[in-house]
């Protein structure tokens, strides 16, 4: 069989690499079609309704419970990101104090693709709305600094976000 050819880990890689391509693809055609403004918008809302389904099933298939405080976030966020995210992404994060997190892009593969697209000055960045769709199906309330509409990689150089969450009632 093929797939006995490849880790496990190969075969994560391969798949997130292909579902990201989609993301892009979509993405460009939708810009040729709609333009810029109305992509970024779609391309959000796109995101964050993937994420609740996403993180359910991830939820689902770790038979992790509700995330009720910070040990169990840290537990849910692990499993999801070991299987959604990709060694390509160069995405880091951890977990500071009570109830904070630190999300960094290091190197961000959807602004390589908005530059070869030529749009990524007017890009609005569509990873972290994803990532604050996860934090809401898991029922976390959260603040977040800075509050971002563009893309940080393109006006600061680099990407990151500060969240504090709340659990409980």
């Amino acid at each position: 069989m093929y797939l006995d050819r490849l880790s496990k880990h190969d075969i994560k890689e391969l798949v997130v690499r292909n579902w990201m391509t989609h993301d892009g693809m979509w993405f460009m055609h939708c810009l040729q079609e709609v333009g810029i403004e109305k992509t970024n918008r779609i391309n959000k809302a796109a995101g964050r309704s993937l994420a609740g389904i996403e993180f359910k099933r991830v939820m689902k298939a770790f038979n992790l419970g509700p995330v009720t405080d910070m040990e169990t976030f840290k537990e849910a966020l692990e499993a999801g990101w070991s299987v959604l995210g990709g060694d390509f992404m160069d995405f880091g994060f951890r977990f500071e104090g009570d109830n904070g997190f630190h999300a960094e892009a290091r190197r961000c593969f959807a602004i390589e693709g908005m530059k070869r697209l030529g749009v990524a000055d007017q890009y609005e960045c569509g990873v972290f709305s994803r990532m604050e769709g996860w934090f809401e199906t898991m029922g976390i309330r959260y603040s977040v600094s800075p509050k971002v509409t563009g893309c940080m990689m393109v006006t600061k150089g680099r990407c990151y976000r500060d969240y504090r969450f709340e659990f409980g009632d």
